[in-house]
């Protein structure tokens, strides 16, 4: 079983960054693939931005050029770096692990982005 925990929400200004967290634990198969999406109020949750063990990054192109997926496999742990925030980037954002169709997701972490 995996476990996701999430970090590094919080309260920002539009134009303003953010670094996410999230660390992983249990059993980890080494090829997967590991992502964020974001839960908007009153919509569904969407994909922001996935990275898989080899490094090939996958954007929405609502954040392409402004949010960065890293990690770092060694350390179980994944990031995303928000600059230029904007208010419609408000949402909640759950890390995810997926091996082929079996995903695991974290609690989540509240991202608020003030106009």
């Amino acid at each position: 079983q995996v476990q996701l925990v999430e970090s590094g929400g919080g309260l920002v200004q539009a134009g303003g960054s953010l670094r996410l967290s999230c660390a992983a634990s249990g059993r980890i198969v080494s090829i997967n693939i590991m992502g964020w999406y974001g839960k908007a109020p009153g919509k569904q949750r969407e994909l922001v931005a996935s990275i898989t063990s080899l490094g090939s990054t996958n954007y929405a192109d609502s954040v392409k050029g402004r949010f960065t997926i890293s990690r770092d496999n060694a350390k179980k742990m994944v990031y995303l770096q928000m600059n230029s925030l904007k208010p419609e980037d408000t949402a909640v954002y759950y890390c995810n692990l997926r091996v082929g169709s079996i995903g695991s997701w974290g609690q989540g972490t509240q991202v608020t982005v003030s106009s």
